[in-house]
């Protein structure tokens, strides 16, 4: 089945003549139809469909609910439409799928207008013009076959935890649901902690309202949703581009400072090794499965296969331990289901690094896990989060590991700084024993964890990764699994809800300043202006800086600078140009001051020092740049 989806301010249509000699006579009240504000869906069922009926037309209705709620519709017009495939189904078929479309959608409460089957029509529409007032989909009824479920997945949905506060100074309080609420601790002072324990609790992944950072991407010109991809693929625009490159870089090189080695290894995995396939089912995700030329293959969603591949071929003594690799995947792949993406939090394809360390037994294991704690707290530190607030942590332990390892984990809290989530269970279901999470709570309620770090406890008998420890025995190291900074998509996703709250606060919203896409603007008073401009855009060596060359009345060229969070405004009129000092507009405290472009300059570089830079993502006049969200 192949449907294009228009958002429309109204469809109508007119019956003429039959297409089909078989097609039933109308009676004068369905020769005509109109609605209005709808979701309009021109549908071409194909011949592949006649194999599941019932199965193409429940995929067909998901991916319908789906485009439905992103776009906000309540109306839905259901439009047979022969043209968009060369391979269509017979007309019997064809007529049992839209009844029941018809029949689904209706009782997914939906107000449906279903053009008559097997007519010809004239019709007019009016499209409403946003980015997602036009999108196509093909739809299979084995699309559900694309992925595969883990055991472990398996386990998670049936998983029954036990739910904790564990406090800074030793103290451990039980929790629990009542009402839909979470009891068992005052959480006075800790409202974050509460919403994200009600999050975990709930167990709810479902994303069912647009987060704040969904729409700010989009304005911003930095991410956008790509419909000729499957759904949770994202485009970068220039500016998101950049932002998510000097994140990247930032991140490899704090990691690669800490001492891990770099490496680089597939996207794509035999799904019958038999090392390879066991993991699989230890772990909670579902895989993207594709079938090459000779055999059936999966998409990574880690960087777990390629280092343990390595690590396995690896001659490794005692003395070189703990031993850490790195990798930051373009891309990693998981295929979340349909209804928990959302925009930068939740994808499909994302960016992950990860960096895995063989440790010789639990006692260099988890002191070696807090010497990442502290790589990982510097780093999210020096990005532009505040550390502990913009967090809460989430422990995961095995009944057996919490209490022989209680000194390890009332440790972790103290150094923490406040209270902390911990969920036990009575089972070890994952191929780890303690696992830490630390979660950015949005808007929205649902939280999104950035950095983990894990003790794998089975994975090197899995792999055979082994080393030769002081008595000249082989022995399975423990390996240590942390994202310093989670998945590269999800640093961006909380920087911007983290910026709208605070304009939910009354602070300008903004992104860190060495993230800033433009970190200068220049703006003339008038074109009389412009020359003197040019001299001080020369002098931003080092710094992202532009000019507004549009020739736009002052307040509208404030206006749009503001509205793309440019850190300083530095206005030009005569008195500025004769002086050499820019009345310089400082977003972040909402001062107003005469610099020097070298004094600017140099302040800003102070800031920035230690993180990367990159040059301007786009043309420096304004004039020069296309709009990428027409």
């Amino acid at each position: 089945m192949r449907v294009l989806f228009l958002h429309c301010d109204f469809l109508e249509y007119e019956v003429r003549e039959k297409a089909l000699p078989s097609a039933e006579d109308l009676p004068p009240e369905k020769r005509k139809g109109r609605i209005e504000d709808a979701l309009v869906c021109f549908i071409s069922a194909e011949k592949e469909d006649e194999a599941d009926l019932e199965g193409v037309a429940k995929e067909a209705v998901r991916n319908i609910e789906e485009v439905a709620a992103q776009v906000k519709a309540t109306r839905i017009a259901v439009y047979p439409y022969a043209h968009l495939s060369s391979s269509l189904a017979a007309s019997a078929p064809a007529k049992q799928i839209f009844a029941l479309l018809d029949q689904r959608l209706a009782k997914s409460g939906f107000q449906v207008l279903s053009s008559p089957f097997g007519y010809y029509k004239s019709f007019r529409v009016s499209v409403k013009g946003h980015p997602l007032s036009e999108l196509s989909r093909e739809i299979r009824a084995t699309v559900a076959a694309r992925e595969d479920v883990s055991e472990a997945v398996k386990a998670e949905a049936k998983l029954v935890s036990s739910w904790f506060v564990l406090e800074p100074n030793g103290g451990i309080h039980a929790l629990s649901l009542d009402g839909g609420k979470v009891v068992g601790f005052d959480f006075a002072g800790h409202e974050n902690l509460r919403k994200f324990a009600q999050y975990e609790m709930a167990k709810s992944r479902e994303a069912k309202e647009e987060p704040p950072h969904a729409r700010l991407m989009r304005e911003l010109e930095l991410v956008d949703y790509e419909p000729g991809s499957d759904p949770g693929n994202l485009r970068f625009y220039a500016k998101g581009r950049l932002i998510k490159g000097l994140l990247e870089e930032f991140v490899t090189r704090r990691v690669v400072e800490y001492g891990a080695m770099e490496v680089e290894s597939p996207v794509m995995y035999d799904f019958e090794h038999p090392a390879l396939k066991s993991y699989l089912d230890r772990f909670p995700a579902r895989q993207y499965v594709v079938q090459t030329p000779n055999k059936k293959a999966f998409l990574r969603f880690s960087a777990c296969f390629g280092q343990f591949l390595i690590a396995h071929d690896m001659v490794i003594s005692y003395k070189q331990l703990p031993l850490p690799l790195y990798e930051l995947t373009r891309y990693s792949f998981r295929a979340e289901q349909r209804g928990e993406l959302s925009a930068l939090r939740r994808l499909r394809a994302f960016t992950m690094p990860d960096c895995h360390a063989l440790c010789a037994d639990l006692a260099q294991a988890t002191e070696h896990l807090m010497v990442r704690f502290e790589v990982a707290w510097k780093l999210l530190a020096d990005i532009g989060f505040r550390m502990p607030e913009d967090f809460e942590v989430g422990l995961r332990v095995t009944d057996e590991f919490y209490e022989k390892n209680k000194e390890f984990c009332g440790a972790y809290a103290r150094r923490w700084g406040k209270p902390v989530l911990m969920e036990r269970w009575s089972h070890q279901f994952f191929y780890y024993a303690f696992k830490y999470e630390w979660n950015f709570v949005d808007a929205n309620l649902k939280a999104a964890a950035l950095t983990t770090d894990q003790i794998d406890t089975e994975n090197a008998t899995r792999f055979r990764i082994t080393y030769t420890d002081a008595a000249g025995k082989e022995q399975h190291p423990l390996i240590l699994h942390l994202s310093p900074s989670g998945a590269i998509e999800r640093v961006m996703y909380a920087l911007l809800e983290k910026a709208a709250f605070d304009r939910e606060a009354g602070k300008p919203p903004m992104l860190p300043l060495w993230l800033a896409p433009v970190q200068v603007r220049l703006i003339p008073v008038s074109r009389d202006q412009l020359p003197v401009c040019e001299k001080f855009l020369a002098e931003f060596a080092g710094v992202r800086a532009d000019l507004d060359d549009m020739g736009d009345t002052l307040n509208k060229a404030i206006r749009r600078a503001e509205k793309e969070w440019v850190p300083f405004i530095a206005v030009v009129g005569k008195r500025e140009a004769e002086s050499g000092a820019p009345s310089v507009r400082v977003r972040a405290t909402k001062e107003q001051k005469e610099m020097s472009p070298a004094a600017l300059r140099d302040a800003i570089l102070r800031e920035t020092a230690g993180r990367p830079s990159r040059p301007l993502p786009l043309p420096a006049h304004l004039s020069k740049r296309p709009t990428f969200r027409g």
